[in-house]
């Protein structure tokens, strides 16, 4: 049985987003993806008052500079595409006021035919925390779990109500509702945030950086739901990045997803055999312009199906 595979729509700088989003849509939903999906990169702070992932020292990449709006680059893949799922890994959930970030999905997935995929997390940047003026960035978690509640109560059946720390929605009737129960999936990576996922998620989007690795984190989320007492099922959604070159990296320093279409195929079979639900392939970054990605896309979804992936 092969794994479901999703594209990333083309966002950075270097793509022209209202032809290439449409026009690669199409083409992903035509070769065979089954998904597509964008990411949010609020702003690229110049000089960056942090390192990438917060780590210090590290430079945030070039291609981080001008992302488009997440939600926007869906609606224009929504209006190009009939059956593809349209997914966010990840909305960095509270630089969002909670009310209208539901409203906005609710509203996509009706458009759509009920095809959204929330997937959110809580983000690193301080300085897209500050721009936003949503929530302080000491506040992330909390806002996250008042957010996912503020969802669930807006895509409920009216009255719609809802009574929490800083959202206060009296009686009222909220609309469009989606066209089905949309479900929330969390990056989540460290123990608070799988609490968070296992309660009140219906899944995980973790980020290949190895099947080793993912393999263990799959292992521990399990246990720790077995432990909390889940029983509905965890939807799984892997998220790799990765770099196209035209010839294989060659020595120890290559990470994975990094090469040839070969070489990438060979690390999607490792991370694939984990046994998660469905994986993500984001090729935006190593390619110079839709035709390439479209090109590169067309290559991998075909020799990833011949590979049994």
């Amino acid at each position: 049985m092969t794994t479901p595979l999703g594209l990333g729509l083309p966002q950075l700088h270097w793509y022209d987003i209202g032809k290439d989003v449409p026009d690669v849509a199409r083409a992903a939903e035509e070769i065979g993806y089954e998904s597509l999906w964008v990411f949010e990169r609020a702003l690229f702070p110049e000089p960056a008052t942090q390192g990438l992932y917060g780590m210090e020292g590290v430079p945030w990449p070039d291609h981080y500079r001008g992302v488009a709006e997440p939600l926007v680059t869906l609606t224009l893949a929504a209006t190009a595409t009939e059956r593809a799922r349209l997914g966010t890994s990840v909305l960095v959930a509270p630089l969002h006021v909670p009310f209208q970030l539901a409203k906005a999905l609710a509203t996509l997935d009706a458009a759509s035919g009920g095809r959204v995929v929330a997937g959110l997390g809580t983000g690193w940047s301080v300085d897209e925390y500050a721009a936003a003026s949503a929530r302080p960035f000491a506040e992330r978690g909390q806002a996250l779990d008042e957010l996912i509640e503020v969802c669930r109560a807006v895509w409920g059946p009216d009255p719609v109500s809802y009574d929490g720390r800083l959202t206060k929605i009296a009686s009222a009737v909220v609309g469009p509702k989606p066209a089905r129960p949309i479900p929330v999936l969390l990056a989540a990576m460290g123990k608070k945030a799988r609490r968070r996922l296992v309660d009140h998620a219906d899944g995980w989007i973790p980020v290949g950086m190895g099947a080793e690795a993912l393999a263990a984190q799959w292992r521990e989320l399990r246990e720790l739901a077995a432990e909390r007492g889940r029983t509905a099922p965890i939807r799984t959604v892997l998220r790799t990045n990765l770099t196209y070159t035209a010839k294989p990296f060659e020595g120890p320093g290559r990470r994975p997803f990094q090469g040839s279409v070969d070489q990438m195929v060979e690390d999607l079979a490792a991370h694939a055999e984990v046994g998660l639900d469905e994986i993500l392939v984001d090729l935006q970054t190593g390619t110079r312009d839709a035709r390439e990605l479209k090109d590169v896309a067309a290559e991998l979804y075909e020799k990833a199906r011949a590979a049994g992936i």
